[in-house]
């Protein structure tokens, strides 16, 4: 198909992965793009903020907590695929194969190894997960704004 060789290559191992993962990030993003609304872009709008303005200042913090819980579920999910890429990319050493992939072949042959190679993934993943969630900074979007801003409910006294 037009001279490009896909096949068994090491962009063959990306598109699966990709194929493989890219649901739970875009599903992760579209519960915060839906929980977060669209009230802050229309103020910011509004106010004349342009839109890549809105986009930077605005809607990725709002966002960013589900793009990273996102990123990290796709991380999970394609850590430890093998199927599509044994499918789509083959295994081939040192070109398309892959950890999960390795640690399967080295099962039948060399468990010490297979265990070994398998506690790599699981340090690499553990790592991955611990980055993702340390503890963030307080966040700076116009939620947080808000609640700053907002003044304290009066404590006593009967409301008349």
């Amino acid at each position: 198909m037009a001279g490009l060789q896909i096949a068994f290559s090491t962009t063959a191992v990306i598109l699966a992965q990709t194929f493989v993962a890219l649901p739970f990030l875009v599903v992760s993003l579209e519960g915060a793009l839906r929980t977060a609304g669209n009230r802050y872009e229309a103020v910011a709008a509004t106010l004349g903020a342009g839109p890549t303005t809105v986009l930077r200042r605005v809607t990725l913090p709002l966002v960013l907590p589900g793009l990273a819980s996102g990123a990290v579920l796709s991380f999970a999910r394609s850590l430890g695929e093998f199927g599509a890429t044994l499918t789509f990319a083959g295994s081939l050493q040192g070109v398309t194969r892959t950890l999960p992939l390795e640690i399967y072949l080295q099962r039948e042959t060399d468990a010490d190894a297979a265990v070994a190679l398998s506690l790599v993934l699981v340090a690499v993943a553990v790592a991955v997960v611990a980055l993702a969630y340390r503890s963030p900074a307080p966040p700076d979007g116009p939620r947080a704004e808000r609640e700053r801003t907002t003044p304290a409910p009066a404590q006593g006294g009967a409301v008349r």
